[in-house]
């Protein structure tokens, strides 16, 4: 059985030239903080990689901190800020906002006051795209960094976060990106690494994976892959809402990302549909999470207003720019077919 990976917003499958990029990158021996040239050689392609990805996030190189992640990031940036968000962002931005910004039915967020507040630019669970107002302290573009046409110059927020896993890199490294003159207290000291921003000596085979990646994402775009990747997104959520009248399609007729599809039959657990298209070949995610085995409604769509019924039987499809019209049609038969036995089964 030939598997179908629909699960691009969870991790992305590693891009050629982010491979090819990394196999080179093992040959150089040095320490990027050496001044020798095996040290100077190592500092060259890391700060290349940094304007790889400035160049695709629009931004400048002197503004990009190299992380592990998203994850840090949010610590980086978020720590001891007590910022307002809100329950649609991600739980590694949850961990630090107090969470008081009012998110209505469509899934749009209320931000009164930017300049302490913390903003997703995009939802990864529904795709729903939010417009960052002015100021904004720090918004998590993790999901749209390389679906979406994103300048940082223009977004006009103080600092981002950004992912290589999300676009084709590797995992395990990332980045914030900052407007000149933020200021940012580094939560990893030691010897001083990326302007005193972040010590540890730097990832240097991820970080130049993750600015292959980012280069190739650029392209991707401008190629018009994503509007595709679109065309494809909407052929399956037509064919699902055809063969399912109880479905609710979360975000339908919103701006989404290009790639994400989330739905909800309620009665059928998410879970549930997510063992038994495992089990047909297809990896796609649950709109809820486990925690310590305690299975939980998703946060997103309880606080856009759904019942707690139907937002634990929410799933998530993401394409990807290798996903074909194949792949999202035999999805949305076997998926159908399972749906059919679901309604049998609960009349």
């Amino acid at each position: 059985m030939n598997r179908i990976y629909l699960d691009h917003n969870a991790t992305t499958p590693l891009r050629p030239e982010a491979r090819s990029a990394m196999i080179a990158a093992m040959e150089v021996c040095g320490n990027p903080s050496s001044v020798h040239a095996e040290g100077r050689a190592a500092k060259s392609v890391v700060e290349k990689a940094r304007e790889q990805i400035a160049s695709a996030f629009g931004a400048d190189g002197a503004d990009i901190v190299f992380t592990s992640g998203s994850t840090e990031g949010a610590a980086l940036t978020m720590a001891g800020r007590n910022l307002h968000g809100s329950a649609v962002e991600h739980d590694a931005v949850r961990a630090w906002s107090v969470e008081d910004l009012s998110v209505s039915g469509l899934g749009v967020v209320d931000v009164p006051d930017p300049e302490d507040s913390t903003l997703q630019l995009a939802n990864s669970e529904t795709g729903i795209i939010q417009k960052l107002p002015q100021g904004i302290a720090v918004t998590d573009a993790t999901q749209a960094f390389g679906k979406l046409p994103v300048a940082f110059n223009w977004l006009g927020a103080q600092m981002a976060l950004i992912s290589a896993h999300k676009l084709g890199g590797p995992k395990g490294v990332g980045a914030v990106v900052m407007k000149r003159g933020t200021d940012l207290a580094a939560q990893i000291k030691g010897g001083g690494q990326e302007m005193g921003r972040r010590s540890g000596t730097e990832n240097v085979i991820g970080i130049v994976g993750f600015g292959a990646a980012a280069e190739a994402a650029a392209r991707d775009l401008a190629d018009g892959v994503w509007e595709k990747v679109a065309e494809l997104r909407n052929i399956l959520e037509k064919a699902l809402e055809a063969g399912s009248k109880a479905t609710i399609f979360v975000g339908k007729g919103q701006d989404r990302l290009p790639n994400t599809l989330c739905f909800a039959t309620p009665g059928w657990k998410g879970e549930t549909q997510v063992m038994q298209m495992d089990l047909s070949g297809f990896a796609i995610s649950a709109g809820s999470a486990c925690s310590s085995g305690k299975v939980r409604a998703s946060a997103v769509l309880t606080a856009m207003g759904y019942d707690e019924v139907t937002a634990a039987s929410a799933i998530r499809v993401s394409l990807g720019p290798q996903t074909t019209e194949e792949d999202v049609l035999r999805f949305a038969e076997t998926w159908l077919e399972k749906e059919k036995k679901h309604r049998a089964r609960a009349a």
